[in-house]
């Protein structure tokens, strides 16, 4: 499938910003299923400093500083990619997810040692213990850990309602889990926190996803945004995507950009500004598919606190 991303954030501020820093994971890393054919990023105002390089997962990422007052600042990611299908997945030939977890505290492969990171509490995907007894019902003795992690996602998916209106960006793993309720950033935790409490490790995707209306139906509003996975690691297959808010496995119609331990590492734009008063966040992403005739809409999401919330419509 080829795609073109556009992906915009607007800060537009009531009195003027003296300053603005800011951490921008924008751009695309390089994915072996994925061939970005054109990308460009603008900042307006002009950025006085702009560096980019990158983070410690291996995701691009770019700095930018305004260095003399102003009243707004948008940030415009355009680009296009061609994303291939993925092998499919051999859930059942998988090793025993036991026989993962032991594996890794003695794997000093880069392979190995890259996944064992993962398997350690972040902020915001804590492996609670009161997580364990969910999980287990998945991961019984002696299973495959993919052919675990796809029930655990389709059981997250069926166990869990999508409501944008349940929780903000601070809206903690263990709370998400007893009102049963979120948005894909929200779900992605909850299951890298499930697998981490068996001491699996799981790591947090970001990245966009095409939707597609019901046949006759009009495409849903808010269905284009960022959208957030998660990541499982097989010695055997490598790293595995789950989409849990959709309950698939991801597929040609996911386009990665970053991943993580969590949201903190692949916010799309963070950073501190002085001055400016209230401010109010704008986000809006199009994914439109070029090699075929429909369009996609651009969703804006903005909460009442302005501040962004990453969310998908469950198909």
């Amino acid at each position: 499938m080829l795609y073109r991303v556009t992906h915009i954030t607007e800060y537009h501020y009531g009195l003027p910003a003296t300053v603005s820093h800011s951490a921008l994971h924008m751009l695309p890393r390089p994915v072996k299923n994925q061939d970005w054919q054109s990308y460009d990023l603008s900042i307006t105002p002009r950025p006085d400093v702009i560096n980019r390089r990158n983070d410690f997962f291996g995701n691009r990422i770019a700095f930018a500083s305004l260095e003399h007052p102003h009243n707004q600042m948008i940030v415009k990611s355009v680009g296009t990619v061609q994303v291939q299908p993925r092998q499919p997945m051999l859930q059942n030939m998988s090793r025993p997810w036991e026989q993962v977890r032991d594996s890794l505290m003695s794997d000093l492969t880069d392979d190995g040692l890259d996944a064992y990171q993962y398997t350690f509490d972040s902020a915001l995907a804590p492996g609670l213990e009161l997580l364990c007894d969910y999980t287990l019902q998945s991961f019984t003795p002696n299973r495959p850990i993919l052919d675990a992690a796809h029930e655990l996602c389709e059981r997250i998916h069926e166990d869990f309602k999508f409501d944008p209106t349940s929780t903000t960006i601070y809206t903690t793993v263990d709370k998400v889990f007893e009102q049963r309720s979120g948005v894909c950033q929200d779900f992605a935790h909850l299951m890298i926190a499930c697998l981490r409490s068996l001491d699996l490790p799981a790591r947090y995707v970001s990245g966009y996803l095409r939707t597609i209306p019901p046949p006759g139906q009009p495409r849903l509003v808010g269905a284009d945004a960022s959208h957030a996975w998660v990541a499982v690691y097989c010695p055997d297959q490598g790293w595995i995507d789950f989409d849990p808010t959709n309950s698939a496995i991801v597929n040609d119609q996911h386009i990665t950009l970053a991943w993580g331990r969590d949201f903190e590492d692949v916010s799309p734009v963070k950073g501190v500004v002085l001055g400016g008063g209230f401010h109010n966040i704008k986000v809006s992403v199009d994914v439109e598919p070029l090699n075929q005739p429909m369009r996609l809409n651009t969703q804006t999401q903005t909460n009442n606190a302005g501040q962004v919330q990453s969310q998908s419509q469950s198909q």
